[in-house]
C-alpha cells in the first residue's frame, strides 16, 4: 500500500531513492539510440547529460547551447557523448523521455492504491506540484521548448500532456459517479487543475515573493477546485 504524501519534504526524501531507476528506464527505452552496452555505465552518464543539459538550457537557453558546451559542462568528450547522441535532436528526445516517464510514474504511483477520491485527487496534485517543484528545470525547459521540438517529439509531448491531465480527468469522473462531486464538466475541471500547477513552476518568483510554500500552494489548488465540485 502507497502511503498519502505527507509533504514535499517527505516527497523529495522518497524520490531522491528513485531517481537513478527512472534514468535506467530511459536508457532501456532508448537502447536502439545508445551504443553503450553497459547499463551502469550508462546511466551514470546519462544522469550527467540531462542535468548538464538543463542547466545550460536554463542559464543560456537551448538553442544557444552546443554540444560543445554539454561536453565542457558535463565533463564528457565529444566522442562520449556522441555515444548517447548524435545531435540535439537526440538530446530532446533523451530529455523528454526522462520528464515524462517520471512524470507518469509518480502521478499513477501516489494514486494508484488511494481509494478515497478526494484524498486521490489530493495526492494527484501534490505529486504533480512537488515533482514540478523538485524538476523545476525540467518543467520549464519542457514548456519553453514545446513549440520548437522536432515533430516526433512535439506529438509526444501533447499525448503525454493529455494523458497525464486524464489522470486527473479520471478521478474527478469517478468522483462525480459516486455522487461526492457534484455534475460539472469533468474535462475543463481537469485542464483548470493543470493550468493551476503549471502556473507554479512558470511564476516560482511571484509566489517566492508572496512567501507562498509549495505545501500551502498544494492545498490552495485542491481547496479552489474542491469549492467548485463539492
Amino acid at each position: 500500500m502507497v502511503p498519502m504524501i505527507e509533504n514535499y519534504e517527505a516527497f523529495r526524501n522518497e524520490l531522491s531513492m528513485s531517481k537513478e531507476d527512472v534514468v535506467r528506464e530511459v536508457y532501456r527505452q532508448n537502447k536502439d539510440r545508445i551504443s553503450i552496452k553497459k547499463e551502469a555505465t550508462a546511466v551514470k552518464n546519462l544522469i550527467r547529460i540531462i542535468e548538464s543539459t538543463l542547466r545550460l538550457a536554463n542559464s543560456k537557453g537551448f538553442h544557444a547551447m552546443t554540444l560543445r558546451d554539454l561536453c565542457s559542462d558535463s565533463g564528457m568528450s565529444m566522442g562520449g557523448l556522441y555515444a548517447y547522441i548524435r545531435n540535439k535532436d537526440d538530446l530532446i528526445h533523451l530529455i523528454q523521455s526522462h520528464g515524462f516517464t517520471i512524470t507518469r510514474r509518480t502521478l499513477l504511483h501516489y494514486t494508484g492504491e488511494v481509494d478515497d477520491v478526494r484524498d486521490k485527487l489530493f495526492s494527484a496534485i501534490k505529486a504533480h506540484l512537488y515533482l514540478s517543484e523538485l524538476m523545476r528545470a525540467w518543467f520549464y525547459f519542457s514548456y519553453m521548448e514545446a513549440k520548437s521540438l522536432p515533430a516526433p517529439e512535439k506529438r509526444d509531448a501533447v499525448a503525454i500532456e493529455l494523458e497525464i491531465e486524464d489522470i486527473f480527468l479520471g478521478v474527478i469522473e469517478d468522483g462525480i459517479e459516486a455522487g461526492v462531486y457534484r455534475p460539472r464538466n469533468a474535462r475543463l475541471v481537469a485542464s483548470m487543475i493543470k493550468a493551476l500547477l503549471q502556473d507554479w513552476y512558470l511564476k516560482r518568483r511571484k509566489y517566492r515573493d508572496q512567501n507562498v510554500a509549495v505545501d500551502d500552494y498544494a492545498a490552495f489548488v485542491r481547496d479552489v477546485i474542491e469549492s467548485y465540485l463539492l
